[in-house]
C-alpha cells in the first residue's frame, strides 16, 4: 500500500500524522477492523485557525477549502472545489452559506465519486472518542454516503425526505425557494431520531428542580469549548452510579451495526474470521446476521479446516425458518461437533458385543465402512456387520494362526504361521488366491493399491500382485526376523530382527539404504514417503530420512519397547510398554505430551490410534482410554473390563470417526473373547 502524502496544516494545529494513525484502502481494512477497533468513514479537509464548532458531531466551515491531491482516493491530481459565494443568497451570515454549500457538495462531481473520501482505523480507541478529540482541530467531518439519481427530465421525481438538507443550486432549491439556516444537531435530536420520534424515557420519581431551565439556558449561551468545560467538571461532582447511568443513556446512540452496512461479500469475508462457535453466536444476533450466518459457502470454509469433506444432504430437508436456506456445509459441521461431543461426554450406551473365536486369541483387526475383520490363532477370520453385530462370514482355509491381515473394500489378505497368504472375497468368503513363496510365518504386511509387500519370519520379504496371485520381487538382506514392514506404491521400508531398518526398490530387488542405529530389534514402522520412524526394543525412536538415509532425530524418553505408531503429517503418537504414551513433533525431536498422570494406564500400551482431536490408547490393563491430542490431558475411560488388572486385555482396537471396536480377552481365561462395538454417531431426526 503507497504512503499518502500528509495534509498541509495551519499553525497551531497537530500534524496530519499525529491526528490520523494510518489511513487504509477498505480491501485492507475490513479483516484488521474485526475484535480490534472501529470503523470511521471520514473527509481530510482544510479548515482555517479561527473556525469555531457548531455542534458536537458536525463541523461547520468558512473558508475557502483546497483537497489536497496526494489525498485523492485514486492517487490522481486532486481538483480544487469551487470559490464560495460571497453574498448571502440567503439572508444569513457567510460563515452559514458556506457550510450549505459544502453540505450541498453531495451533488457535485467530486462529492459522487467519492475522490477525497477514506476510511480509516484507530488502534486501541473507539471512533467516537477519536472523533471528539481531534474536531478542534478541524480536520474531521462525518460524512454519509449519499447518491444521486435523477429523472430523464433531469429532476429527481422523489418526495423529498424528511430533515433532508437542499443543496445550493439544485433544482430543488430553485423549485421550492431560498435555503434556510441548519440549526445545530443536538445529542437529544439524534436519541429521538434513533427512537422513532419517540419520547426518551425520563426518571418518574423526581421532580425537575425550579433552577433547571436557567440552569439549561446558561449552558447553552456557552461557546463549545466552555461547555465541553463545564462537563468536565460536572463529571468530576458525579458519583459512581450517575456516571454508569450517563454510560447506559449515551453509549447506545453510537453503536452501529457494521455488519449490516456493508456489501454482502464484504460482509461474509469479515464473518469468515470468526470461528465457529462465534459464528453460532452471531446467528442470534438479528434476522440478516443469521441470513449471513447460514452462508453455504462460509461454512464450507469451516468445515475444510475441521477436515471435513463432505456436506451433510438429508432426505428430508429440515425447514429452517421463512426466508433461512438450508445449508448443508452446517448441518455437516454440527454433526461432527456433536459426534466429538459423544466422544468427549456423550452417554457411553451399551456396546454391541460380537463372539465367534471362542477362547483363542484376537491376533489381528481391520475396520473399514460397516465392515470388521478379526483373525485369530483358531486358524480363521470372521467377517462382521459393524451395524447389526451379525458374523456375517467365516474365512476357513488357513492351517496355522493367522497373525497378519489387510483389507480394501471387500478383498482381505492375511498372513498365517502356515507361511502362505489368502486372498479373500469378504462377500462371498471364497478364498480367491493362495500366495506360497515364504519358508516361515507371515508376521507383517501392508496392502497398497493392488500390491501386497509381505515380511517373513524366513528374513525375506516379498511383493505380490493380489489380482493375478503372482509373487513378483523377492527382497533379501535382512539376517533374521522381518517384523514390520511399509510400502507406499514406490519404496518399501523393512525393520527386523537384526537391529536395522532397510530401504527397498521393488523393482531393481535393491537396498538402497540400511539404517543403522538402533542396539536391539526393530518393532514398529511409519513411512510417509519422506520420513521413516522406527521404534525398537532399546527404548528408543529414531526418525530417518528416506532418500539419504541419515537419522534427523532421536527421541528419547520411553522406558522399554516401543510396540505401537501412528504418523500423521509432522506428528506421531508412540505407544510403549513402559504403559505411557507420548506425542511428538518428528521435525524439530520435540516431545510434544506425555499422556500420563492419575489415569495412566497401569500396564503395557497395546494398540492406539488417533485424529485431529483425540488419541485413542488400549491396554494390558483392560482398559481403553481417551486422551485430548492437543493438551495432553485424559478425558475418560471409553471401556474398562471387570477383568482388568486381573487377567482382561484389550488387544487390538480400530476406530472410525463413529465407531470403535475393541478386540478383548485373557489369558487365563478370566475374560472371554470377543469384539466390542461402542457408537458415537448423532441421530439426524
Amino acid at each position: 500500500m503507497t504512503e499518502q502524502p500528509a495534509l498541509p496544516r495551519q499553525a497551531g494545529q497537530p500534524s496530519c500524522a499525529a491526528a490520523l494513525p494510518c489511513a487504509l484502502s477498505c480491501r485492507t481494512l475490513l479483516p484488521a477492523a474485526v475484535g480490534r477497533g472501529w470503523l470511521c468513514r471520514v473527509e481530510l479537509v482544510q479548515v482555517a485557525e479561527e473556525e469555531d464548532v457548531s455542534g458536537p458531531w458536525e463541523l461547520q466551515r468558512a473558508g475557502k477549502r483546497n483537497v489536497e491531491s496526494g489525498l485523492e482516493a485514486d492517487g490522481s491530481q486532486g481538483q480544487e472545489e469551487q470559490e464560495p459565494v460571497s453574498s448571502t443568497a440567503c439572508g444569513e451570515p457567510e460563515e452559514e452559506e458556506e457550510t450549505e454549500e459544502e453540505e450541498g457538495s453531495c451533488c457535485s462531481e467530486e462529492g459522487e465519486d467519492g475522490s477525497n473520501i477514506y476510511f480509516y482505523y484507530t488502534i486501541g480507541e473507539r471512533w467516537i472518542d477519536y472523533l471528539q478529540r481531534t474536531e478542534d482541530s478541524g480536520f474531521l467531518r462525518h460524512v454519509r454516503p449519499k447518491m444521486k439519481r435523477k429523472s430523464e427530465n433531469g429532476l429527481d421525481g422523489r418526495a423529498l425526505s424528511p430533515g433532508k438538507k437542499l443543496c445550493k443550486g439544485s433544482e430543488y432549491s430553485r423549485t421550492l425557494g431560498p435555503c434556510m439556516p441548519s440549526p445545530t444537531t443536538t445529542f437529544g435530536d439524534l436519541r429521538n431520531a434513533k427512537a422513532g420520534q419517540a419520547r426518551r424515557r425520563r426518571i418518574p420519581s423526581v421532580a425537575p428542580p425550579p433552577e433547571l431551565q436557567d440552569w439549561l439556558r446558561t449552558f447553552q449561551r456557552w461557546s463549545g469549548p466552555e461547555k465541553l468545560l463545564a462537563l468536565d467538571e460536572l463529571i468530576d461532582r458525579c458519583e459512581p452510579s450517575q456516571i454508569k447511568y450517563m454510560m447506559q443513556v449515551i453509549e447506545p446512540q453510537f453503536q452501529r451495526d457494521f455488519i449490516s452496512l456493508l456489501p454482502k461479500e464484504l460482509a461474509l469475508y469479515v464473518l469468515s474470521f470468526l470461528e465457529p462457535r462465534d459464528l453460532l453466536r452471531a446467528a442470534q444476533t438479528c434476522r440478516y446476521w443469521r441470513v449471513l450466518a447460514e452462508d453455504n459457502l462460509l461454512w464450507r470454509e469451516k468445515c475444510r479446516e475441521e477436515g471435513i469433506e463432505e456436506p451433510l444432504n438429508l432426505r428430508k430437508r429440515r425447514l429452517l425458518s421463512p426466508g433461512f436456506m438450508y445449508s448443508p456445509w452446517k448441518f455437516a459441521f454440527m454433526r461432527q461437533h456433536k459426534i466429538d461431543m459423544n466422544w468427549r461426554s456423550g452417554e457411553l450406551k451399551a456396546p454391541k458385543v460380537l463372539k465367534g473365536h471362542d477362547d483363542h486369541v484376537i491376533t489381528c483387526l481391520q475396520f473399514c465402512g460397516n465392515r470388521i475383520v478379526s483373525g485369530s490363532d483358531d486358524n480363521t477370520l470372521k467377517v462382521w456387520s459393524a451395524v447389526t453385530g451379525e458374523c456375517v462370514q467365516t474365512l476357513v482355509g488357513h492351517t496355522g494362526g493367522v497373525w497378519s491381515s489387510q483389507m480394501r473394500d471387500s478383498i482381505v489378505i492375511s498372513g498365517s504361521t502356515d507361511r502362505t497368504l489368502k486372498v479373500w472375497n469378504a462377500d462371498t468368503g471364497e478364498c480367491v488366491h493362495t500366495l506360497y513363496g515364504h519358508t516361515s510365518t507371515v508376521r507383517c504386511m501392508h496392502l497398497h493399491g493392488n500390491r501386497v509387500v509381505s515380511g517373513s519370519r524366513d528374513a525375506t520379504l516379498r511383493l505380490w500382485d493380489i489380482e493375478t496371485g503372482q509373487c513378483l520381487h523377492v527382497l533379501m538382506g535382512h539376517v533374521a526376523a522381518v517384523r514390520c514392514v511399509q510400502y507406499d506404491g514406490h519404496k518399501v521400508v523393512s525393520g527386523a530382527y537384526d537391529y536395522t531398518v532397510k530401504v527397498w526398490d521393488p523393482e531393481s530387488e535393491s537396498c538402497t539404504h540400511t539404517l543403522q542405529g538402533h542396539t536391539n530389534r526393530v518393532y514398529s514402522l511409519q513411512f510417509d514417503g519422506t520420513h521413516i520412524v522406527s521404534g525398537s526394543l532399546d527404548t528408543s525412536i529414531r526418525v530417518w530420512d528416506v532418500e539419504s538415509g541419515n537419522c534427523l532425530h532421536t527421541l528419547m524418553g520411553h522406558q522399554s519397547l516401543t510396540s505401537g505408531m501412528e504418523l500423521r503429517d509432522n506428528i506421531l503418537v508412540s505407544g510403549n510398554a513402559d504403559s505411557t504414551v507420548k506425542i511428538w513433533d518428528i521435525k524439530t525431536g520435540q516431545c510434544l505430551q506425555t499422556l500420563q498422570g492419575p489415569s495412566k494406564h497401569q500396564s503395557a500400551v497395546t494398540c492406539l490410534q488417533f485424529s485431529s482431536k483425540f488419541v485413542v490408547t488400549s491396554s494390558d490393563d483392560g482398559t481403553v482410554k481417551l486422551w485430548d491430542l492437543k493438551t495432553g490431558e485424559f478425558v475418560r475411560n471409553l471401556v474398562a473390563l471387570e477383568s482388568g488388572g486381573s487377567g482382561g486385555v484389550v488387544w487390538r482396537i480400530r476406530a472410525s470417526n463413529t465407531k470403535l471396536v475393541c478386540a478383548v480377552g485373557s489369558r487365563n481365561g478370566t475374560e472371554e473373547t470377543k469384539l466390542l462395538v461402542l457408537d458415537f454417531d448423532v441421530d439426524l431426526k
